[in-house]
């Protein structure tokens, strides 16, 4: 951090100058527009780039202002999360996912848990096909209509207690970029264990996109790069992933449906 950054920094968080987050705003922009840019890639052709950084700005601002600037922590991986998470509930607030592929993607992620609690293992795609009494080839479709609706579920939200407004991310868990109660601290742990436990007993490949969409901030046509897999291959398996992680956190009740 420069100088000059760290000096906006000391007069806003210090002084309340307004001038002074606003220039911090100017300085971060760009982070919007790198996140706006990723996230685009794999949404439907319906959203457009610009309501992304509108909503963006907004997740910026919220981030410039909940940010201790005394703490060890780089702004930039703070305020990734918080600005797509903007983005996210923008989206949501748009609600632009037709019900017939929530229908569809609902009882997908259905199937899987139902299956794979039956089976003590991963389903395979002939398993979760003659469950749903499909070809191979309906169900490769069924995923692919449904892709966009899993591109953003590790964003959805975990309850609080009965009637409590505060509610978490998913994503959140997996960082520790805020302080907590001890209780809280336990029941972040409790989560975070089950999503890890989750997420290692995914098919190795699935496992593997999982981590570098979301710990490595690669793009899907990026890993399919790393991998050697087309992107709609990539794609595919990171729909099945989802759908296996909400079917596995759902029956937990630690997923809001």
């Amino acid at each position: 951090m420069s100088d000059k950054v760290t000096a906006l920094w000391a007069q806003y968080k210090e002084n309340q100058q307004i001038e002074a987050r606003d220039e911090l705003i100017i300085h971060y922009a760009h982070i919007v527009k790198y996140v706006a840019n990723r996230l685009a890639i794999n949404l439907s052709s319906v959203v457009e780039k610009d309501e992304l950084i509108s909503y963006g700005i907004e997740g910026l601002i919220d981030a410039i202002e909940k940010f201790d600037h005394l703490r060890n922590i780089k702004f930039e991986t703070y305020a990734i999360t918080r600005i797509r998470g903007a983005m996210i509930d923008g989206l949501r607030s748009m609600d632009w996912v037709p019900v017939s592929v929530r229908q569809k993607s609902k009882e997908l992620e259905k199937i899987y848990a139902q299956l794979e609690a039956r089976l003590g293992r991963a389903a395979t795609d002939m398993e979760v096909a003659d469950e749903l009494g499909i070809s191979s080839e309906n169900l490769a479709t069924m995923l692919k209509e449904i892709a966009a609706t899993t591109i953003i579920s590790l964003d959805d939200f975990l309850p609080g207690d009965e009637g409590e407004e505060k509610k978490k991310r998913i994503i959140d868990m997996l960082e520790d970029n805020s302080s907590a109660d001890a209780l809280e601290m336990v029941e972040l742990g409790e989560v975070k264990d089950v999503l890890s436990k989750s997420i290692s007993r995914l098919p190795a490949k699935e496992n593997t996109v999982i981590y570098l969409y979301y710990y490595e901030g690669l793009t899907l046509k990026e890993i399919g790069a790393v991998l050697s897999l087309s992107e709609s291959r990539i794609s595919q398996l990171h729909t099945k992933a989802i759908l296996r992680l909400r079917g596995s956190l759902s029956k937990k009740k630690y997923l809001v449906m």
